[in-house]
């Protein structure tokens, strides 16, 4: 099997398992809980930022999936490209990703259910170093069963584009979307606040084109699931609105980080 081995274990999360655990959960105690009654979401945005940062609010969206942990059997994973310039969208070429949890297995349909699409490429140049999907692997293997991935990486792609790999691989209940952005980047707490709030409403509101470049790191996947919202006439939710300077940061520049589901 090819495994994508773990970049970024040791830096924004523990390299040791027993370690990484109790991050886990801790970041799940430190969560906004879910309602009991509260619907599954078919979607999530999540942050990604270093587990002791963003992983509370992280763990307020992925709490949603919990009744499900047994039936969803399928993760589509979509975030930006921090390092490497990338047009479009990359696919990995990996059998599975490692984590210190253990080796998550790939989905391999997908290259060939987007091979058509001549913005999609398998780059795992793209993935080798990024973080953005690799930190959200020890909340799906602590909060699910067994399940595939699907990672993303996404550059500069339009919101059709994104959108148009959501609809191919959407599937049914047993398959979830994520995106993984964070929100503004090393404003004051105050400013930070303000300037978050507006980028969350937006994303309520399925507003994509009110989502500037700098409001979001994720922008892109992010406009494109949004775009696949509004087709799709879907409810979207607000869970948590935090930033660093409520974790485990200063404020005077700080990182917004948004939870939300899609239903």
């Amino acid at each position: 099997m090819k495994v994508r081995p773990a970049a970024v274990a040791g830096t924004f999360y523990p390299d040791d398992a027993h370690d990484l655990r109790l991050v886990v959960q801790h970041c799940i105690d430190r969560a906004v809980p879910a309602q009991p009654d509260a619907p599954v979401p078919k979607a999530l945005v999540v942050p990604h930022a270093g587990l002791v940062y963003s992983g509370p609010i992280a763990a307020s969206a992925y709490l949603r999936l919990s009744p499900a942990h047994t039936s969803i059997r399928r993760v589509v994973l979509l975030g930006p490209s921090h390092r490497v310039r990338l047009r479009g969208l990359a696919l990995s070429s990996a059998e599975g990703w490692s984590t210190p949890l253990g080796i998550v297995p790939l989905d391999m349909s997908a290259a060939a259910i987007l091979a058509d699409l001549d913005y999609v490429s398998t780059d795992d140049h793209a993935h080798g170093p990024e973080h953005s999907l690799e930190v959200q692997l020890p909340f799906l293997q602590s909060l699910l069963d067994d399940f595939e991935l699907i990672p993303i990486v996404v550059g500069a792609a339009s919101p059709d584009e994104v959108a148009t790999v959501i609809e191919r691989l959407w599937g049914g209940p047993e398959t979830v979307v994520l995106v993984s952005t964070d929100l503004s980047h090393y404003h004051p707490y105050d400013e930070a606040v303000e300037l978050d709030a507006r980028t969350a409403a937006a994303i309520v509101a399925g507003t994509g084109d009110r989502i500037g470049d700098l409001d979001a790191c994720g922008c892109r996947p992010l406009r494109g699931l949004l775009h696949t919202a509004s087709d799709r006439d879907l409810t979207i939710e607000r869970l948590d609105l935090r930033n660093s300077g409520d974790t485990a940061g200063d404020k005077n520049r700080v990182v917004g980080y948004g939870a939300f589901a899609l239903t």
